[in-house]
C-alpha cells in the first residue's frame, strides 16, 4: 500500500513539475475568470461566478461560466452565461451563451 501511494505521488510529482507541462492552475484560473468580471462588470456591487464546465487541448482551454453580479441601481441580480477561451494561459476570446430555457445551444458533435 504504501508503495502505490508513493509511486502515485512520484508520478503527480513528475507530471506537474515537468517542463511540458502548459496547463493554467486552478488558482490561474480562479484570476483569469475574476479578472474578466471585474473588467467586464465595472459597476457591480458584488459578484459571484462558477465554472460550469472547462475542455483543455494543449495550451487552450475553453471555460463555460456562470456569473451572478449586482450592479448598482439594479433591483435583480444580471445572470449570465459565458464561454471564455484562455491561451497559454490568457483570456483571448469571450462569447455570452443565451441563459434561456429553449435555446438552440448543444454540445459539438465530435
Amino acid at each position: 500500500m504504501r508503495q502505490r501511494i508513493f509511486l502515485l505521488s512520484a508520478l503527480l510529482l513528475i507530471s506537474f513539475t515537468s517542463p511540458g507541462w502548459t496547463y493554467a492552475s486552478t488558482g490561474d484560473l480562479g484570476t483569469i475568470i475574476e479578472g474578466f468580471v471585474t473588467r467586464h462588470f465595472p459597476d457591480a456591487t458584488s459578484h459571484m461566478w462558477v465554472v460550469n464546465s472547462a475542455q483543455w487541448d494543449g495550451d487552450e482551454m475553453v471555460v463555460d461560466v456562470y456569473t451572478y453580479v449586482v450592479e448598482k441601481q439594479q433591483p435583480a441580480t444580471l445572470e449570465n452565461r459565458y464561454l471564455l477561451l484562455i491561451v497559454a494561459g490568457k483570456l483571448t476570446a469571450v462569447q455570452r451563451i443565451p441563459f434561456e430555457n429553449g435555446s438552440d445551444c448543444q454540445p459539438e458533435d465530435v
